[in-house]
């Protein structure tokens, strides 16, 4: 399975815990130079952001422009279909015995899931049921039969 290649990195991590620290200072003390400094790191990290956005797409563009350029069909439509869609994460959601809808990572539930889907239920020994087969319509060979055919 292909990782996808995130845009979240320490970077931005840092650019977050600064202005959330500027935040939280402004809160406490809303004077003029601590307006000052939350407006500067606002607009620094939104630059930031910018930038690492554009490289990002732009790889993405150069990696679809390599896949075209080498006839590689199957990851140039597969990269093509995820600029469309975006990014759409698989939930790991089923629905429990009563149809709610349960997030639930256990395998117990998902032995019980497929136990229940799969088990036969009122069936209680499986000798008692008649077995019927088909007669066959050729009767079998007899004795003479059988030495002529091996004789040739």
């Amino acid at each position: 399975m292909k990782q996808h290649k995130s845009l979240f990195d320490e970077e931005r991590l840092r650019f977050l815990d600064q202005r959330k620290q500027d935040k939280m200072l402004w809160l406490e003390d809303p004077n003029p130079s601590n307006v000052d400094n939350l407006i500067t790191v606002r607009c620094d990290a939104i630059r930031h952001f910018r930038n690492k956005e554009k490289v990002f797409f732009q790889a993405k563009i150069d990696e679809l422009e390599t896949n075209s350029n080498i006839k590689n069909i199957r990851d140039l439509y597969r990269g093509i279909n995820d600029f469309k869609k975006g990014y759409d994460p698989r939930t790991k959601i089923i629905k429990d015995e009563k149809g709610d809808l349960v997030i639930d990572y256990h395998l117990t539930r998902w032995r019980k899931h497929f136990s229940h889907l799969f088990n036969v239920y009122g069936v209680s020994d499986v000798r008692q049921i008649e077995i019927h087969t088909a007669e066959p319509l050729v009767p079998e060979p007899s004795a003479y039969e059988f030495e002529m055919a091996t004789e040739i």
